[in-house]
């Protein structure tokens, strides 16, 4: 591959930046699930599409959003009053020949299993709803597919930026919700919803974090118990980040919004464990970026990779393979203490050969640019000389937005 250019990033590495401020809304958050279940749609479309005609047809279906539905919550358990709406967007090809794809039948399946996966609580038969607004796609783009090469032309003119590594905040903002989503802490704490939303801000070496996350009416039978049972997680919570992480001080808010004597109007209390129903709606492209966190002292791409189609759609696939091409470069050359990986693409042209492919690096002390831009190099042309393995690994799920 021709054309990797490697330049010297001038600043400090974030890690040794004053402050850092990062986010990440967690499994249940409302822009979290709703990312989740287009992408998935796409994953099972492009199974589809595979199964019958062994390719994977023109679909994007990065339009989609959640309206928040209705509830009334009360202690020991309250009702839904109104179902959560799940509305699909944008263009998918149907019919091929007199062959036809159900691809509003295959949305809402999909959509189904992974609720039954991942959120305890949702009934998909019973609280949701579903609006297919799917359409055929523009001839242009639909042409895309059908033209020759190993590699599909660019839908789009389009950026992307990957960075590695993960800074100590980013971890630990990953860490603390994975393990108040993990099954471990479910067991232990069943009225702790899917809904976790975690703010983090880094001053030197101390962090605060603000946690927020949904309980579950039903296992809640008063007020006191509420908050005897928000110690309790706020406890678990705070010995999960003390005995794991080398940060000065850690301080953790945990549901602030809280207020005692107010009775169930001062609590943060869900019937599903999740502010869908009722409190929050979701869209895709509003959350965290394709791994996993809200950066704001980073560069990021301004395309939503969710439900796009991972064979031509250049915002799904240079998004996430910037960053694995940076984790890449990250891992194989020795002396990096960061770097950024930014592709573009030009309309039509073939996706392995993008317009620019340019990574910059912030190389250890002592570390010489030039010696070391041969090594990144090779590693950035071996993961395109690999393109087609991870287009595929895409199409079935295997590389994920998380």
């Amino acid at each position: 591959m021709d054309n990797i250019m490697v330049n010297l990033l001038k600043q400090v590495a974030l890690e040794e930046q004053p402050m850092e401020i990062c986010e990440r809304k967690g499994l249940g958050h409302p822009d979290t699930i709703c990312d989740a279940i287009m992408n998935e749609v796409s994953i099972e479309l492009s199974k589809e599409y595979l199964k019958r005609f062994g390719t994977i047809l023109h679909h994007n279906l990065d339009k989609g959003l959640i309206s928040a539905g209705g509830s009334e919550v009360a202690f020991n358990g309250g009702k839904m009053t109104n179902p959560i709406l799940i509305v699909y967007g944008d263009r998918a090809t149907f019919d091929v020949g007199d062959e036809h794809v159900p691809v509003d039948e295959i949305a809402i399946r999909s959509t189904k299993e992974w609720f039954k996966r991942k959120l305890r609580f949702v009934d998909p038969d019973e609280h949701l709803k579903y609006q297919v607004e799917v359409q055929p796609g523009a001839a242009s783009l639909q042409d895309i597919f059908e033209r020759s090469g190993k590699y599909l032309g660019a839908n789009d003119t389009s950026a992307a930026v990957g960075y590695a590594p993960y800074s100590r905040t980013e971890q630990l903002i990953l860490d603390v919700e994975g393990y108040m989503n993990s099954s471990e802490f479910k067991n232990r704490f069943p009225e702790s919803g899917e809904d976790v939303k975690i703010m983090g801000f880094r001053d030197g070496n101390d962090v605060n974090l603000t946690v927020a996350q949904a309980f579950v009416d039903r296992y809640i039978s008063s007020e006191e118990d509420y908050f005897h049972k928000k110690s309790e997680i706020y406890d678990a919570v705070n010995s999960f980040v003390n005995n794991n992480y080398d940060f000065d001080n850690v301080k953790v808010g945990f549901n602030v919004l809280d207020a005692k004597g107010r009775g169930i109007g001062g609590l943060y209390l869900t019937v599903l464990g999740s502010s869908i129903d009722t409190g929050d709606s979701g869209q895709v492209g509003r959350g965290n970026n394709v791994v996993g966190v809200i950066p704001l002292n980073r560069p990021m791409s301004s395309e939503a990779a969710a439900g796009k189609n991972p064979v031509s759609h250049v915002g799904k696939i240079y998004n996430l393979l910037s960053y694995r091409i940076a984790s890449e470069v990250y891992a194989k050359v020795n002396g990096i203490k960061e770097t950024y990986i930014w592709l573009v693409s030009a309309i039509g042209q073939p996706i392995d050969k993008p317009a620019v492919c340019s990574a910059q690096v912030i190389p250890k002390d002592g570390v010489s640019l030039k010696e070391i831009t041969p090594q990144i190099q090779e590693v950035i042309a071996g993961e395109f000389d690999r393109l087609d393995e991870f287009c595929m690994d895409l199409a079935t799920g295997k590389v994920n937005i998380k």
